[in-house]
């Protein structure tokens, strides 16, 4: 299927039966999510996944008792950096100049330009910052996952504090933005499965401005 295609076959996934993901396309859409555009390559999110079935049960009541979480094979949490700290910049700049083989020093203009963006910049803007770059990732992970042939379910719908606590992420200097369950449809008791899916009329998608 080309990507119209796969689009068009993938949809927020109601109900999920159970069956187990295979590790090589868990790890196929988690590259997928690394390798997604980033602004000034900085990846300010991590991807948690978890699979253990007794840490779901946990997760299902702080996600609204949605049962995607227990019945999914994994749960990606898209997690935010909770500030872009100094340290953190340079450990991105310092690892590409390592990767690229480049002196130390050839990034060190640029970094005092994002050094002094950010720092004009709340700790909840920085935190916004870095979910809305969360969200391409994601955007890609749902997009490799129906290539994989495997469901998704893209979800806000849960305590982000209350997950933060459970996972320790606020020690992990990390908020919980997203949720992505991985699975499969159950055919017999999902009600969205054989439904058309609908968008806006492209003449009210789309603005042309000539």
């Amino acid at each position: 299927m080309n990507i119209i295609e796969l689009l068009k076959w993938r949809y927020a996934t109601k109900k999920m039966n159970g069956q187990k993901v295979p590790q090589e396309k868990v790890d196929y859409i988690l590259e997928a999510a690394r390798y997604a555009p980033s602004s000034a390559g900085l990846q300010p999110y991590e991807i948690i996944v978890i699979s253990n079935k007794e840490l779901l049960e946990k997760v299902k009541p702080i996600a609204n008792n949605q049962s995607q979480i227990t019945d999914a094979s994994h749960l990606l949490v898209f997690a935010a950096w909770d500030g872009l700290t100094e340290a953190r910049i340079n450990k991105v700049f310092d690892h590409t100049t390592s990767e690229r083989g480049l002196p130390s020093n050839a990034f060190d203009d640029y970094k005092t330009r994002i050094h002094s963006m950010f720092s004009t910049k709340t700790a909840e803007e920085q935190v916004q910052y870095a979910a809305r770059q969360s969200y391409i990732s994601l955007g890609a992970a749902l997009l490799a996952a129906a290539e994989q042939q495997v469901d998704a379910t893209p979800m806000e719908g849960f305590n982000p504090a209350a997950l933060d606590e459970l996972l320790g992420l606020k020690e992990k200097g990390l908020r919980s933005i997203a949720l992505l369950p991985l699975g499969y449809r159950d055919t017999a008791k999902d009600w969205l499965v054989n439904q058309k899916k609908v968008r806006k009329p492209k003449e009210e998608f789309i603005i042309e401005m000539a």
